[in-house]
């Protein structure tokens, strides 16, 4: 019954809401801005009463009065209503759109952290099913937040698109990404955070097989790192520089790197380890496959001939022969 009622009360908002759009001799001009309003409310309660197509179509119109008055904040966010509405619909894919349109019109209201903030929210409601569209998200806003030379807020931007690409097993964008973060880390000189980036770019170019890069970053960051992370490190190399896996496991199980972000200990936990150093197979030898050979002088030669008579036989004819001829 109160989802009926909200309907009826949505409705008659909306006539309202059409009555302060329409002209006559005496009103020249449409009332966006109380229309505007109209269509919020009875967007509201439709949204309430759960009828989500009628109230997405009342925050449309909202928007397209809101844009005819220059109203671009408000306009904006109509469209972070109609993506919450979209995240009770389960309709995630759509959002993508309507964020951007949103942060469209917050840029062009002057209102660059309120567009980053928009694409943010869209970014986690969509992240555990699409980390791809999350990824655009987060790509976008750090773009917006690095124009405005807000470096602290880049930086978390940045952290979030390398630990996305780490869990879509884009290993080479990672890489780039890391070390952007780091860069960024660098202006604001936290060099514990440096230490903590230079692990997860160890591990990224392990899991491209590259252990050449990995060397290299450990060079180039590993006195950033504690003690503790900087031993770790130098024993996970050696591990795959010497191919010993049962060293290399026990590095990549160090507590320090289990208590990363979850993205970075799933990396760690399935980069491949080395195959160690293979020992040529002994080959093996068949009994009996020959005949071993036997002298003839040998006593068991002599005993071969005692037991065949016939041959000793043979022998002595062919000595009588011998001296017949002679």
């Amino acid at each position: 019954m109160s989802a009926t009622k909200k309907i009826e009360e949505g409705c008659e908002l909306v006539r309202q809401a059409e009555k302060s759009l329409k002209t006559g001799i005496l009103k020249w001009r449409p009332d966006y801005e109380s229309a505007a309003d109209e269509y919020t409310k009875a967007a509201t309660a439709f949204r309430i009463a759960r009828s989500y197509d009628q109230s997405m179509d009342c925050f449309f119109k909202a928007v397209d009065c809101h844009k005819n008055g220059r109203s671009w904040f408000h306009a904006a966010k109509c469209y972070e209503q109609v993506i919450l509405i979209l995240k009770e619909k389960n309709s995630l894919l759509e959002i993508e759109e309507n964020a951007n349109k949103a942060c469209n019109l917050y840029l062009q209201h002057g209102s660059p952290e309120a567009a980053a903030t928009a694409l943010d929210k869209a970014a986690k409601i969509v992240e555990q099913k699409h980390p791809d569209v999350a990824l655009r998200f987060y790509q976008h806003a750090m773009e917006i937040v690095m124009n405005e030379d807000s470096t602290r807020q880049a930086t978390e931007y940045a952290s979030k698109v390398a630990r996305i690409l780490v869990k879509l097993r884009m290993y080479d964008q990672a890489a780039d990404a890391i070390r952007r973060e780091i860069g960024l880390h660098q202006q604001t000189e936290s060099y514990g955070q440096i230490g903590r980036l230079a692990v997860a770019l160890i591990l990224v170019q392990l899991g491209r097989g590259d252990l050449v890069a990995a060397e290299k970053a450990f060079k180039e960051w590993g006195n950033c790192c504690d003690p503790q992370e900087s031993q770790t490190l130098e024993c996970l190399l050696q591990a795959f520089d010497d191919e010993d896996p049962e060293m290399a496991a026990q590095a990549l199980a160090n507590p320090f790197i289990r208590h990363m972000d979850v993205e970075y200990t799933i990396l760690a936990r399935d980069i491949p380890l080395p195959r160690g150093m293979k020992v040529a197979p002994r080959a093996d030898v068949v009994k009996d496959a020959a005949a071993s050979y036997v002298s003839p002088n040998s006593e068991a030669a002599q005993s071969a001939d005692d037991a065949n008579p016939t041959n000793s036989k043979v022998t002595a004819n062919d000595e009588d022969d011998d001296e017949g001829l002679c």
